[in-house]
């Protein structure tokens, strides 16, 4: 009897990946949860373990292919005289054309998830967008259509067709012969393409509005010279200007909570919690690793958490657990220099806040001219859910915590 190597659950918001390197092939003996092959993610690259012993028979995904949720990648069959049984799967391969296609539609024909209905939540999804089962292409076991089934198929305009045509008929007008044989052409990675589907994902389902304000860094950074290297010898971390931040957001969302909240069909979700995304530049991309449960930590936890995260980041190593369940993100482009911007959503998350790069500029203050160190801040909501007076009173409260960081250590 055949085991099955299927595509793991993998993350929040991650409904489907591409295969990387397989690490065994056909014939190999497999040891129970060994690695055997990388699947990578708009997230992550993960390894997928073997789900028992026994010898790879069979592999169904080729690197390069991309594969949804509980997708077929392989067979192990069992026992050591599997290798010998290797072989057998010639009989299969003498009808490779017919095997090869079998197993796509067998991902991806509606016809054979009839047997399993809808789950509860996709069904009601099914029914609100005026869509039908057979539309959709189940991930879940033995081919049920689930909520994220659905949610993709709205965002890919599954009920009108016609809408998509104009992306494939938007074709790069040719380039000139002396210019074109400048250019240079390469295949956007996977993480490329995938942020870039999101990214315009998020602006074609939020009502994103963008409010700003700017805020005096002069308090928080008499507060960190004045402790910075004391905190570093005790902490063993730097004290950094992340900590100040994530701790005055997670004071605001706690007093609008909406900001912190997220829309599931017609339902509005409120999440009790604050799991702070803190957005990281790599080579590779944008990832957001999240640190959990912000709101009950102290700065010098936060920083720890960040610096541990954003090594893992930098380095690849970074696991799903990292990545889910965020309920608000924190981007500084100021790092980068970057004045001011308006950034994009984290769906389903409601709220972004953006940081940008501390300048002095004069500013009135009791009727003089001084000049202080200012920083522009940006919030971008989702404005089905967050109400223009939210919005504006969050970036307020976070406005008003930084520049008298005491109501942080008070918790006022």
């Amino acid at each position: 009897m055949a085991t099955e190597i299927r595509v793991p659950t993998l993350g929040e918001s991650v409904s489907e990946a591409t295969v990387g390197t397989w690490f065994k092939k056909v014939g190999d003996a497999i040891k129970a949860d060994e690695p055997i092959l990388e699947l990578e993610t708009d997230k992550v690259t993960i390894e997928v373990p073997a789900p028992s012993a026994g010898t790879l028979s069979e592999i169904v995904a080729q690197a390069g292919e991309t594969v949804g949720l509980g997708a077929l990648l392989g067979q192990i069959a069992e026992g050591a005289g599997a290798a010998a049984a290797a072989p057998a799967p010639a009989e299969k391969k003498a009808e490779p054309a017919a095997a090869a296609p079998a197993a796509k539609p067998a991902a991806a024909a509606p016809q054979a998830q009839s047997s399993m209905p809808p789950a509860p939540a996709a069904a009601k999804l099914i029914a609100e967008n005026n869509l039908s089962a057979d539309q959709l292409d189940g991930s879940g076991k033995r081919g049920q259509v689930l909520k994220g089934d659905v949610l993709a198929a709205v965002v890919k305009g599954i009920s009108a067709p016609a809408a998509a045509e104009p992306a494939k008929i938007q074709a790069r007008a040719p380039a000139p012969a002396e210019d074109a044989v400048r250019e240079e052409r390469v295949k956007m990675t996977r993480l490329r393409q995938t942020i870039a589907r999101r990214l315009k994902d998020a602006q074609n389902t939020a009502a994103m509005l963008t409010t700003y304000n700017e805020v005096d860094m002069s308090a928080v950074m008499s507060l960190r010279n004045r402790y910075k290297d004391i905190f570093e010898k005790k902490h063993g971390v730097k004290l950094g200007f992340m900590g100040f931040f994530t701790k005055a957001v997670t004071h605001a969302l706690k007093e609008l909570p909406a900001v912190n909240a997220e829309i599931d069909g017609t339902d509005i979700i409120y999440k009790n919690f604050c799991h702070v995304g803190v957005a990281v530049g790599t080579d590779k991309g944008l990832v957001v690793p999240v640190v959990r449960d912000a709101d009950q930590m102290s700065i010098a936890e936060i920083e720890k958490e960040i610096g541990r995260l954003g090594k893992a980041a930098r380095d690849g190593t970074l696991s799903m657990a990292d990545m889910q369940g965020g309920t608000f993100t924190i981007s500084n482009g100021g790092v980068y220099g970057s004045l001011m911007s308006s950034p994009i959503l984290n769906a389903p998350q409601s709220g972004i806040l953006g940081m940008h790069k501390i300048q002095d500029r004069p500013v009135a203050i009791g009727g003089q001219v001084v000049i202080r160190p200012m920083m522009y801040l940006a919030l971008s909501y989702d404005h089905r859910i967050v109400d223009g007076k939210e919005a504006v009173t969050f970036l307020v409260r976070v406005k008003d915590s930084l520049e008298d960081p005491e109501r942080l250590v008070l918790d006022l």
